[in-house]
């Protein structure tokens, strides 16, 4: 072990060798002495190969799956590059002693900004009165057809008030709108701090004129927002989902959507990334899209890698890096023997 390897996912720079994210400072891993910083060669399923002399990976949109790792690896951490892990064969990592990280402190507000972003858009008919705009006086004399909805009194609901559906409350205060949310993992003190109601996800989705979709996507919330669910929704509600696509039925929501059972929706993922152009999703004029990208900001990029630069120091030196989502990890007597390898090697650094 003559140096600490950190290899980078290769969509992390672009055809031309220049950064994919210029605002993501890697200079405190390129100029420490102790630190190899390289960029893995492209693959849907970063190969076995290409981690085997690897201590860390921070890790952008490439899978890491069971075939990635091999026994005995000295692959020990991946840090992704934002707060979803679904690429992330998380059990397969605990099995192989390799800590998965993410960066909730990178992403909480600029996702939170980008929900009310979709919300104000939405009440406000954004999209429909820049469409009455560019038409001339003929889209003028339409916009008293189109007007928006105020706030003051309606209901903001989430699925999930963790990390970044409590930043979405927050943000929302000054609003004056009623809170609601579901998390069975809820912190009720936070929750009454922010002044949310917690209840059941169907009463979320029966009585939130915004249901704001918040929580990670597991085997358990595959689909959690369906036919059924929808059904649940005023006509006048909407529906905005900036975690991951499919959390909801997309099929069951262009058809509420195509039949007005809803008023519209604010999407930044999609069951399917990208979706195919003819998508009937896509046809619809009651729906507001953006290609998984809303969040994305100078101030996004700084701080996910912010985090992920202080995961791998961390590792490094042998403590363990704060975001862990794979907790069982750290209790299996190869983490701390790896730790332990690290703080000898470079402890100091």
């Amino acid at each position: 072990m003559s140096a600490f390897r950190v290899a980078l996912s290769a969509d992390f720079r672009k055809s031309d060798g220049r950064p994919s994210f210029p605002e993501f400072d890697l200079s405190p891993l390129a100029d420490h002495p102790g630190i190899e910083l390289f960029y893995l060669e492209p693959e849907p399923e970063i190969s076995a190969a290409q981690l085997v002399d690897v201590d860390t990976l921070i890790l952008l949109t490439p899978r890491v799956g069971a075939a990635s790792l091999t026994p005995n690896g000295r692959l020990s951490m991946v840090a992704r590059f934002g707060v979803g892990y679904d690429n992330v064969d998380l059990a397969a990592c605990s099995a192989h002693d390799v800590a998965v990280v993410i960066t909730p402190d990178g992403v909480r507000r600029p996702v939170a900004v980008s929900i009310l972003t979709l919300v104000f858009a939405l009440s406000g008919k954004l999209f429909v009165k820049d469409r009455l705009a560019r038409r001339g006086p003929a889209g003028w004399a339409e916009k008293t057809v189109h007007n928006g909805v105020g706030l003051v009194g309606l209901t903001l609901g989430s699925v999930g008030i963790g990390n970044i559906g409590a930043e979405m409350f927050r943000l929302a205060r000054p609003l004056d709108m009623r809170f609601i949310a579901h998390d069975p993992y809820a912190d009720p003190a936070l929750a009454a701090d922010l002044g949310v109601t917690l209840s059941d996800l169907d009463t979320v989705f029966r009585e939130s004129d915004f249901v704001c979709v918040n929580c990670p996507l597991t085997d358990e919330t595959h689909h959690l927002v369906n036919r059924e669910r929808l059904a649940l929704m005023k006509p006048t509600a909407f529906l905005v989902n900036t975690a991951r696509g499919p959390i909801v039925d997309q099929a069951a929501l262009t058809e509420a959507l195509r039949e007005r059972r809803i008023a519209g929706a604010g999407l930044d993922v999609f069951e399917r990334e990208p979706p195919d152009a003819d998508a009937p999703l896509l046809a619809l004029d009651n729906v507001i899209v953006t290609p998984h990208a809303l969040c994305w900001t100078d101030q996004l990029f700084a701080g996910s890698g912010a985090a992920d630069v202080r995961a791998v120091m961390a590792v490094m030196q042998g403590r363990t890096p704060t975001g862990i989502v794979n907790r069982d990890v750290v209790d299996r007597p190869g983490w701390p023997a790896r730790l332990a390898a690290y703080a000898q090697k470079f402890g100091d650094g």
